[in-house]
């Protein structure tokens, strides 16, 4: 079942890189008490989410504070390897914060996982972006498979 709006995001562990390496933190730590936009992609360094998707969300960054976002993440099953390299080429460094669902167990709980097998890239996660205060669900912007439009930040900026 697909979550909406209204409904607690799942309390999963995500991976970004630390200092240190890879690091572990619970979705319940991320969205508490803060408003946290958070996007999905089906799969970094491929040519929709590296051409527009993560290039809208950096540009809006400011845009996005400014309407109260205290941080922008985005979310890919990939591991925390491949997002950090991502972001870096992106110039995502203190725009947006590149999350690993390796496992894709969060996407799962929220009920967005694709079956990407066909192309060769297993179990992805469908294209969106939603707002999550406090741990809920405020706005969800899911796209239709193979689609770019209702995910984007500009989409999202007209919505805050």
């Amino acid at each position: 079942m697909t979550i909406s709006v209204g409904e607690r995001v799942p309390d999963v562990p995500l991976f970004r890189m630390g200092d240190a390496g890879v690091e572990a933190i619970s979705t319940a730590t991320l969205f508490a008490g803060r408003m946290v936009v958070l996007f999905a992609v089906p799969g970094a360094f491929t040519p929709t989410c590296s051409a527009q998707h993560l290039p809208g969300f950096i540009e809006a960054a400011d845009a996005l504070h400014a309407r109260g976002v205290d941080e922008i993440a985005c979310l890919s099953v990939n591991d925390a390897f491949v997002m950090e390299a991502w972001g870096r080429s992106a110039g995502s460094s203190g725009k947006v914060t590149m999350l690993a669902d390796g496992n894709g167990d969060f996407t799962r709980a929220l009920g967005l996982e694709i079956d990407a097998r066909k192309n060769g890239l297993g179990m992805r996660s469908r294209r969106y972006s939603m707002v999550v205060e406090d741990g809920f669900v405020t706005h969800l912007n899911l796209d239709e498979p193979g689609a770019f439009k209702i995910s984007a930040a500009s989409h999202l900026l007209e919505q805050l």
